[in-house]
Formats: structure tokens, sequence, C-alpha cells
């Protein structure tokens, strides 16, 4: 029905940057709030950045100045990009999505969709 996947995950030294991108697919109808969260070893997830349909962005504290949330939605997809990458950033970063579709019915149906992760590893 509707689908999130992501890319662009990586091994990457201290002070390097990762663009990752989160692509939904499906009978899409509109896609209001697209966010990014991770989840390090051990620990919760926890909400890195989220933009809404209109571009206003909202970032948790540790990553502002240093992550840039975009999202183009011609392609229904959603970037990240990440510089001066610290080793505390290691984490498995996920997409979520409030997406408006058509079920297998025919049916306008909201779905909060997640994709499958993708994993970030930051050496110092």
């Amino acid at each position: 029905q509707v689908q999130l996947v992501e890319s662009g995950g990586g091994s990457v030294q201290a002070g390097g940057s990762l663009r990752l991108s989160c692509a939904a697919s499906g009978n899409i109808l509109n896609i209001n709030t697209m966010a990014w969260y991770r989840q390090a070893p051990g620990e919760q997830r926890e909400l890195v950045a989220s933009i809404t349909s209109g571009g206003t962005t909202t970032y948790t504290d540790s990553v502002k100045g240093r992550f840039t949330i975009s999202r183009d939605n011609a392609k229904n997809t959603a970037y990240l990009q990440i510089n001066s990458l610290k080793p505390e950033d290691t984490a498995v970063y996920y997409c979520n999505a409030m997406i408006i579709a058509t079920n297998h019915e025919g049916f306008v149906t909201p779905f909060d969709s997640w994709g499958q992760g993708t994993r970030v590893t930051v050496s110092s």
C-alpha cells in the first residue's frame, strides 16, 4: 500500500558527512510531516528532525547546526544532510511519514509509515 525506503547510510570518520534519503511509494495522495528518527544501541528511538509539507523544520538540540532536513514533494522523498558527524551520532536512522493514500480497496486511508532503517557508524 505505502512503503518508505531509506538509503545513504554508511561508515564514516568523525567530521565526515552523509546524505540520507527516504523515498515513499504507493498510491499516495498526500504526505504530511516527514521525520527522521534514530536509535543507538541500547537506547530508545529519538526524533532527530522533522519537516512539514509546507517546509517548516524542527531539530533536536544535539543536531542543530549540523543536520539539515529537506524534502522534494514532487518525488515524495525526504533527505537528511548530516555534517560534522560525531561518534555519538552512530545509530540506525529511520524515516517516518504521515501518508494519505488509497488502500487496496480504493479507500482513502492515513498511514503512519516507517522505513526499515539505514545504519550510520561514525568512528573517532
